[in-house]
């Protein structure tokens, strides 16, 4: 049996939402459990925004997720909150580009991606988080590979079609990116 939680931080704007809805969908295609549960201030964009996401292969007994497996801190203040709770031995993945600290503890595997920059530098500007989630799948397995492009199917609307390929790009550029 295997339960993965997943915290993803950041403000409004950067695509948090939307990262937690994939990976929730790519688990739900694998047939597994899952919990999603959004939070966001009432700024919207530029106001604090986090999703916890579980996925589970048991029924999920509650959508709160308070020692995360797997951290994705996209900016400071998300980082300062959330370093502490993540589980010992859990993976941390910070967006440098945004947050120029070094995580300070030592239990837990941690990867700096410089996604914000690698999102401009590459003409896919609003895409870090996806640059952040190829790192994670490939860092931690969370969903397999094959999952990427269904999952993206069912969250990118028909509106932003052309965004799927764009999507599948920046999750590349993070999969293979080399600290």
């Amino acid at each position: 049996m295997s339960t993965t939680e997943v915290l993803i931080a950041g403000f409004g704007g950067q695509g948090i939402l939307f990262a937690g809805k994939f990976l929730a969908y790519a688990a739900l295609l694998q047939g597994r459990n899952v919990s999603w549960l959004p939070s966001y201030g009432p700024e919207m964009r530029g106001g604090t925004a986090n999703c916890s996401i579980i996925l589970s292969d048991v029924q999920v007994g509650s959508p709160i997720v308070s020692k995360p497996d797997i951290l994705i801190a996209m900016n400071l203040p998300s980082l300062d909150k959330y370093e502490k709770e993540a589980k010992p031995g859990a993976s941390i993945f910070v967006d440098s580009s945004l947050i120029s600290r070094k995580v300070e503890r030592d239990d837990v595997n941690v990867y700096y991606i410089p996604a914000t920059q690698m999102s401009t530098d590459n003409g896919l500007e609003t895409l870090a988080n996806m640059i952040l989630l190829g790192a994670v799948i490939d860092k931690t397995g969370v969903i397999p590979e094959d999952m990427i492009r269904p999952a993206l199917e069912k969250v990118v609307s028909a509106r932003h079609a052309w965004l799927l390929e764009k999507n599948i790009e920046a999750m590349n550029l993070g999969k293979n990116y080399k600290e």
